[in-house]
């Protein structure tokens, strides 16, 4: 689970949006937006599919051989 320590003299709304950040970063927001209604197997293969669509684009960015 992130955390965030909020610095000496920091404001609030800066420390939330560094915990929002990382909880973009590692997708929690997403999951639970996807967890809180129920999905069709057409949406599951679909989101699958982006998913794996995207993968494939950076992975070739990165290694275009």
């Amino acid at each position: 689970m992130p955390e965030v320590i909020v610095r000496k003299g920091e404001p609030v709304d800066r420390a939330l949006k560094r915990l929002k950040n990382k909880l973009d970063a590692e997708g929690i927001l997403e999951e639970v937006r996807r967890l809180r209604a129920f999905e069709t197997p057409n949406q599951k293969s679909r989101r699958k599919a982006k998913a794996n669509a995207k993968r494939g684009r950076v992975r070739f960015r990165f290694n275009p051989s």
